[in-house]
């Protein structure tokens, strides 16, 4: 072995220069072969000691020994030399001797990777000062050199006085301005002062090392595009760090104008505040303060609201001749969503209207009708408005359509096709009814044509772990759960599993798992182990089991022609698969039941006979059931069900097993979200059996702010059975849920369930009053998702919900309540708000308990006046 190879292999990075220095260019190139089939070598297991003494110098090696600019760059940036990289000094150094256009060529490739390819920026810089090339100006190079500047420094140093030293400062700094994601460094440290971005850049600014009008107009546009929280808050940061003149404020108004309606909250406030100024001093006109309004009076901020009829109410009483613009600005107000906002907005065009000429006023009429009707009928006697509609108006719920169950299509006819099937479904997770269908293909090509089926897989599962791991140790494995749904088919199907295991699966099971959701995940896997286990001794001519719909419902005549084929096949069933098949099984029309029944009893087959009579059976029945408190939360229990204990396979009888909160264990390793609608479809007219043990999950959205579990809600609201107990706390948590999506999927399970006729109003709203009380459920959250839903045209059933929630809440209140009884209840100004909305569009009346102590309240505040909205909305009388 020579003596380059020996140093590369023996990691001794230090020597290389001094060995390469002395070769020609035709002896580097020659030892290329050589270093690349090291890299081979090393890449086999890149782990071990001897990979990460050998890469650094490999490095080194193969930068020095490659010709080309594209060679190197790729060979620098590879992703198997991230992890053991050499130092930037040393590669600097064996590069040194290139022409200066050649290792231009290569910086500015490197700077073109993405950072996640981690090239050194100490590499980059390097380059750039040998060649005397134009610095990159890429992602890549700008995060490297803002996250150098920030660390790298001397005694006494500060990050202003190391950009002043930077010869490239002009071009790197306006580089932060095209760069996504930089803003949260510009807030680095929270202080001003030399050593923070914002400060540093701001003298830099004041001093003239950056033009001002370019720093301005960069931090103003990027405001404008937009970007991440940080973003915004960053380069707001430091617009305000440069302290503009009133001048620069002055020439940028179309800008502002244009933050103020569309910007991020804390941008628009800004942008506000400069407008505003402006307005005061006259240096606004009153037309483009009428734009402006109509911007901010339409966001969903109170703060910028009112903000903005303060600025209108000063500029009017500054300048009469501005009511006639201003006034129908201000009466823009009176369509927003909250109802303090409409207030205000009257009261301030009340103020004003003796200035508005006669087409204002007419204006301002007719924007009254979108005022709430204790407001409208303020606004006819003080400012002429058309008085409301005589005789009573008929209400009419908007309800979406009830979702209808989709039919699943065959499985796929060729292996090709059901290839291309599973591809996609190792990539997009687990749809219940791609899976399905999935699973009877695989199925019936096992069955029909083995080896055309393990070759059109092939390039499928290639890259799969236990496709490209070591064979022997991937069937010795006992952590079977590595292979979990499609993947344990898959590899029985290409003998990766042993057969032995496959059978250990199916005859012991899971009988170790005691979480509350074991029940639930027995039984699926039970199906899944003795598929795959089939497949290698006894392949089943298709599944019993895949359901008619994508709910997991399967019709009983499908079923019964089922059974018919495989009578005429004289195959042998799987105990699992029947099960689960009984399970979906629709039994809730009986007459159709009772039909496909007599067909399964003249089967005269085991199956047949169970089948005959499972659907002649009293039906889908359900435990009893009772609800037990912990810790706050509102959970469920039930008894045994002995309907699916003696005759099912024993990885099936704890589905009917007891619930409890204190015996089971809830905290497990059923953490993947994608695995619920699986469970769902277990039981697809049983709802409340899932529901009861996957609550505790749902709880934690609303309790310990989880992100994520109430997807599944949707689909549990679209799903069979009874909704109970269970199912309705599932929806209640949601509803409180600390993230958007969460609570958004809790309200189309609301709408899904009023829509089918299955939501208990009463039920739903004394919950939520319960979990507001325990302080499980914020009343702020949860107005949210009332308002949301309500919006939708289902302003009945949100009243029917609050009518129980708040006579608990406003009781409470009236009581003095329990400790911290304040804090919890701090929102309910909204609720009563959501409430009086929904009263007042639906046209509710009657008495709602404890509501006149509230609205009898002294004070202004939220919860006051919007208790008094209520009740005028309750108790005012029909016209007649």
């Amino acid at each position: 072995m020579n003596a380059l190879m020996e140093a590369v292999r023996a990691g001794r990075t230090g020597e290389l220069p001094g060995l390469l220095d002395v070769m020609t260019d035709a002896e580097r190139r020659a030892y290329l072969p050589e270093l690349k089939e090291l890299r081979k070598e090393l890449r086999a297991d890149r782990w071990n000691v001897q990979a990460g003494r050998a890469y650094p110098s490999l490095q080194v090696a193969g930068a020095a020994c490659q010709t080309g600019a594209a060679a190197v760059a790729n060979w620098l940036a590879s992703a198997d030399m991230r992890w053991w990289q050499a130092p930037p000094a040393v590669l600097i150094d064996v590069l040194a001797d290139r022409e200066p256009d050649w290792l231009a060529d290569v910086v500015h490739r490197l700077a073109q990777r993405p950072p996640s390819a981690e090239v050194p920026y100490e590499l980059m810089a390097g380059l750039v000062r040998l060649s005397a090339c134009r610095v990159p100006t890429t992602q890549a190079y700008v995060e490297g050199w803002v996250r150098h500047i920030g660390s790298v420094w001397q005694r006494g140093d500060t990050l202003l006085a190391r950009l002043r030293k930077d010869p490239h400062l002009p071009q790197l700094v306006a580089a932060l301005f095209e760069t996504d994601d930089i803003g949260g460094t510009l807030q680095w440290p929270a202080e001003e002062g030399p050593d923070s971005w914002t400060g540093a850049l701001a003298q830099l600014t004041a001093e003239g090392a950056l033009e001002r009008g370019a720093m301005v107009h960069a931090c103003v546009s990027r405001l404008l595009r937009g970007g991440s929280a940080a973003d915004h808050r960053g380069f707001l940061r430091l617009l305000k760090a440069l302290a503009l003149t009133r001048d620069e404020e002055r020439e940028r108004t179309a800008e502002w104008l244009a933050l103020a309606a569309d910007a991020p909250s804390v941008v628009a406030g800004y942008a506000q505040s400069v407008l505003g100024g402006l307005a005061l001093e006259g240096e606004l006109s009153a037309r483009q303060l009428a734009e402006m309004s109509g911007g901010v009076l339409f966001r969903t901020e109170k703060k910028l609201v009112r903000a903005q009829l303060v600025l209108l109410g000063k500029v009017m009483a500054r300048d009469a001749a501005t009511a006639d613009e201003l006034l129908p600005a201000v009466a823009q107000a009176f369509g927003h969503e909250d109802s303090d906002v409409q207030e205000r907005a009257l009261k301030l065009v009340e103020r004003h209207l003796k200035k508005a000429g006669p087409d204002a006023r007419s204006e301002l009429a007719a924007a009254a009708e979108q005022l709430i009707p204790t407001l409208h009928a303020r606004a006819v006697a003080s400012l002429g408005a058309s008085p409301a509609a005589m005789g009573p108006v008929v209400y009419e719920e908007v309800l979406p359509p009830v979702p209808e169950a989709v039919r699943l299509a065959p499985a796929p006819e060729s292996v090709a096709e059901l290839a291309e099937e599973v591809g996609a479904l190792l990539v997009t997770g687990d749809d219940v009814a791609a899976f399905e269908r999935t699973l009877d293909g695989l199925v019936r090509h096992a069955h029909d044509d083995r080896e055309a089926l393990v070759e059109a897989l092939g390039p499928v599962v290639a890259r799969l772990w236990w496709v490209t791991a070591d064979e022997e140790r991937v069937q010795e494995s006992t952590y079977f759960a590595d292979f979990t749904h499609l993947h344990l088919v898959l590899a029985s199907l290409l003998g990766k599993v042993r057969t032995a295991a496959l059978h250990a699966a199916v005859t012991q099971g899971t009988t170790g798992q005691t979480c509350v959701h074991s029940a639930l995940d027995r039984a699926f896997q039970a199906r899944i182990a003795e598929v795959a286990f089939r497949m290698r001794t006894d392949p089943l001519p298709f599944l019993l089991s895949t359901p008619t719909w994508s709910t997991g419902l399967l019709e009983p005549e499908d079923l019964v022609e089922r059974l018919t084929e495989y009578r005429r096949l004289d195959a042998r069933p799987s105990d699992a698969d029947f099960a689960q098949a009984l399970l979906r099984v629709r039994r809730g029309d009986r007459a159709a039941a009772a039909s496909a029944a007599e067909r399964a009893a003249a089967l005269g087959t085991p199956e047949g006979a169970e089948l005959a009579r499972w659907l002649t059976s009293d039906g889908p029945l359900l435990p009893v059931g009772w609800r037990r408190t912990t810790h706050a939360r509102v959970l469920v229990e039930c008894d045994q069900l002995e309907e699916l204990q003696d005759d099912f396979p024993r990885e099936f009888r704890p589905l009917g097993q007891p619930v409890s909160v204190y015996r089971e264990r809830w905290h497990c390793y059923h953490w993947d979200d994608s695995i619920r609608p699986h469970w769902l479809a277990l039981l697809p007219e049983r709802r409340e059996l899932v529901a009861a043990r996957i609550l505790r999950d749902l709880s934690t959205v609303a309790v310990e702010d989880t992100r994520g579990p109430a997807a599944v809600l949707p689909l549990l609201a679209e799903s069979g059975g009874e909704a109970g107990d269970a199912v309705h706390l599932c929806v209640a948590y949601g509803l409180g849920a600390r993230h958007e999506e969460d609570r958004l999927a809790a309200v189309d399970a609301l709408m899904v369930l009023a829509a089918r006729g299955q939501l208990d109003a009463a039920l739903l709203g004394t919950d939520l009053g319960q979990l507001v009380r325990n302080g499980v459920v914020k009343p702020l959250r949860l107005a949210d998702s009332l308002r949301t839903a309500a919006a939708t045209g289902a302003n009945a059933t949100i009243w029917g919900m609050l009518r129980h929630t708040l006579p608990l809440l406003l009781g409470d209140l009236a009581a003095g309540g329990p400790d911290g009884q304040a804090a919890r209840t701090r929102g309910l100004g909204e609720l009563l708000a959501v409430a009086a909305e929904c009263a007042e569009r639906s046209g509710a009346r009657g008495e709602l308990p404890h509501l006149a102590g509230a609205a009898a309240r002294r004070g202004s505040s939220r919860l006051v006046t919007q208790a008094r909205r209520l009740q005028g909305a309750l108790v005012e009388e029909a016209a007649a």
